[in-house]
C-alpha cells in the first residue's frame, strides 16, 4: 500500500535523511506538486494527529514558502511518533536546502537544520537503569 501512494507522484525530487533518537527519516520532495504530504503511504495528518506534530513537519516548508507547491513523501521507521515527527522535520530542510541553497539563513534561523543528538543512555550491569542504583540498605 505504501508502494501506491509514493508512486502517484512524478518527475524531480530531492532526497533528505533525518534522525531523532532511534527514528530514521528518508524524505523526498518534488518541486513541482499540489502540497501533499504522504507518510508510509499515509496522509500526514492520519499518521501524525497531533497538531503540534503536524506543525513541526511542515515548518520548513511553511518556513520556505513551498507548502502548497511541493509534494513530499517520506518513509519513517524507528521510535516514537515524536521522535518521527522531528526526524521528518530534519528530513525537509535538509532536501529543500539541496532544492535552494539560499534557504539555509532562514532555516537556520528557525532551528530547522540541527539534529538533536541526544539519544537514551544504555543501561549499566548492577544499575536497575542507566544510572538509578538499587536502594542501599546499612544491613
Amino acid at each position: 500500500m505504501a508502494d501506491e501512494k509514493t508512486t502517484t507522484f512524478t518527475g524531480e525530487y530531492v532526497r533528505g535523511l533525518g534522525r531523532r533518537k532511534a527514528s530514521v527519516a528518508q524524505v523526498r520532495v518534488y518541486k513541482a506538486g499540489k502540497g501533499q504530504f504522504i507518510v508510509n503511504g499515509r496522509e500526514m495528518k492520519d499518521y501524525f494527529p497531533v497538531l503540534e506534530w503536524q506543525q513541526r513537519v511542515t515548518a520548513a516548508l511553511t518556513t520556505a514558502g513551498m507548502a502548497e507547491t511541493a509534494d513530499v513523501t517520506v518513509r519513517v521507521l524507528g521510535g516514537g511518533v515524536r521522535a518521527q515527527a522531528d526526524s521528518v522535520s530534519l528530513g525537509v530542510a535538509r532536501a529543500l536546502l539541496k532544492i535552494d541553497a539560499d534557504l539555509r539563513a532562514s532555516l537556520k534561523s528557525e532551528g530547522l537544520l540541527s539534529r538533536d543528538a541526544r539519544v537514551k543512555e544504555r543501561k549499566k550491569p548492577g544499575l536497575k537503569k542507566a544510572r538509578k542504583a538499587p536502594q542501599w540498605s546499612k544491613r
